[in-house]
């Protein structure tokens, strides 16, 4: 018979599983908390890089956008335009994707004196750069997979430290919503821990969550998922895996645009753009006022219509409109209301997740998130090492094993089902742990398995 109150194999089962998933994300965590720091000041960051390019001299009258794409052509030799994108002021240099080989580049070109000012490839931008430290480690695929992974395991290290974090029998706050300085080593770094993750968890949560529809395995089970329902409103305008989507879906069915399908990235095949048409649907956009940057991508092959989107990093200011180019008619709008309420879900919380939803209260709250899940991640790992007994990995010892009731089958059921990857790894560790570490006496006594054995 066990000495055990009924609830301490309940808190010591989910201990060890707040460990585990800690240990496991501890790296990720303050990978993804620094490089989402830097690029929560994006705009910032983007408007210093090229602030040699947006106040320009103004002298004379600026060259019309199909002299302006020629002169970015001629800087790229055997490259093909892409998309033109509208000044915001006058006095900025033209920004006009061109792609080679595959492989988009962005040219800078001074309207006035018809020369280009400066030549980088789109994935080698600094910022994009760091959107894919954050996003896929610069591994792809995998590495996608691994932030998805951790970031699944995060969510479950929060949920299951909000359950140890909660009061049960403590009187006042100390220990609870401030640390308590006065006392030992121990039980400063244990405060700061679960003061952190109080304060952090709310918002981490929210940060984490909307960061999966760009993870390869959810971003793509979403898309099956509304393809099941019937649900989807055309391709999505986020990355999912690091890759850009083909296309961004607009209204209605024009000339080919079979859903008003918007062209992009390096591998969508472009119409060849006939003259005076990019001049003409340049004067048709400015009056439709789409929200900065607008950019404008000609027809993709076998249609006619020019496409105009925005690329506002607050997603909600999003409109997408389609143009004749042989006659500058408006042929389709489509703001961002319009879209499929899924759509604008993500759309709000892509945006909240980026640091642009609501201005600098937004970067400066996100920011302080960040910190707060790298402070956590840093006391956890400090706890660990004051407490771990020499030789061994320090998780706790299941005193006895746990009866899974239906709350807690259902939670992790739930859990694995919104996500995929966790469910997937998780049994993957049961089965591990089960039938193979538990059954090797070097590995068992390392973990502290063989404990489990007993009762």
């Amino acid at each position: 018979m066990s000495v055990h109150a009924p609830g301490t194999r309940w808190y010591n089962a989910v201990w060890r599983w707040h460990f585990y998933a800690g240990l496991f994300c501890l790296p990720f965590v303050l990978w993804l908390a620094a490089t989402g720091s830097i690029y929560l000041w994006r705009p910032q960051i983007e408007s210093w890089l090229d602030r040699p390019y947006d106040h320009l001299p103004i002298s004379g009258r600026a060259a019309d956008p199909e002299a302006i794409v020629a002169a970015a052509l001629r800087a790229v030799p055997g490259a093909t335009f892409h998309t033109y994108q509208l000044p915001n002021a006058p006095g900025e240099a033209v920004r006009v994707i061109v792609a080679k080989t595959g492989v988009e580049q962005r040219v800078y070109v001074d309207p006035y004196r018809d020369r280009v000012l400066h030549v980088v490839g789109e994935e080698q931008r600094p910022m994009r750069v760091i959107f894919h430290l954050h996003g896929e480690l610069l591994a792809g695929a995998l590495g996608s997979y691994l932030v998805e992974l951790a970031a699944c395991w995060t969510i479950t290290m929060l949920l299951t430290g909000l359950y140890l974090w909660w009061p049960r029998g403590r009187k006042g706050l100390a220990g609870v919503l401030y640390p308590r300085i006065s006392g030992s080593r121990r039980v400063f770094w244990r405060d700061l821990h679960a003061v952190a993750g109080i304060w952090a968890s709310v918002l981490a949560l929210f940060l984490i969550t909307t960061g999966l529809p760009w993870a390869k395995a959810w971003g793509s089970y979403l898309d099956d998922i509304r393809a099941a329902t019937g649900t989807s409103d055309g391709p999505v305008d986020w990355t999912i895996g690091g890759k850009a989507p083909g296309e961004v879906a607009m209204p209605g069915d024009h000339a080919g645009h079979k859903g008003m399908a918007m062209p992009g990235g390096a591998t969508m095949r472009h119409a060849a753009p006939k003259p005076g048409e990019l001049n003409r649907v340049v004067a048709a956009a400015i009056p439709l006022d789409v929200a900065t940057p607008a950019m404008i991508a000609p027809p993709a092959a076998g249609a006619t219509g020019w496409t105009i989107s925005s690329d506002a990093d607050d997603r909600p200011l999003r409109s997408q409109a389609v143009i004749d180019g042989t006659t500058g008619r408006v042929v389709a709008f489509k703001p961002f209301a319009q879209r499929h309420w899924i759509d604008r879900a993500i759309g709000y919380g892509v945006a909240a997740h980026e640091g642009v939803l609501f201005g600098l209260a937004n970067q400066l709250l996100s920011t302080a998130t960040a910190l707060l899940l790298m402070l956590l991640s840093v006391s956890g790992a400090v706890m660990w090492w004051l407490r771990r007994p020499t030789g061994l990995l320090g998780a706790p010892i299941p005193l006895q094993r746990p009866r899974f009731g239906m709350v807690l089958f259902a939670s992790v059921s739930l859990l694995g089902f919104a996500m995929p990857l966790f469910g997937a790894s998780l049994i993957a560790m049961l089965i591990a742990e089960r039938c193979i570490l538990r059954r090797l006496a070097g590995p068992a006594r390392w973990l502290g398995l063989k404990a489990a054995r007993a009762g």
